[in-house]
């Protein structure tokens, strides 16, 4: 099962991940991208190409 995972030492929060996730898989809390409905996952990767830091990455 695919799963997003944050590197919060370079999420900056922006909120692109949580907008773009058509899953609803990450939310921004205390200024980053949390994995808050890990189990949505489709493994689309759009979070991943989204974020301008790189800082997603999911795991198959």
């Amino acid at each position: 099962m695919p799963k997003p995972i944050v590197d919060e030492a370079k999420c900056t929060g922006c909120g692109t991940c949580a907008s773009s996730c058509p899953q609803g898989v990450l939310e921004i809390q205390g200024g980053k991208a949390k994995v808050v409905n890990p189990d949505a996952c489709i493994g689309c990767r759009v979070c991943e190409s989204v974020c301008p830091e790189g800082a997603i990455t999911v795991q198959d």
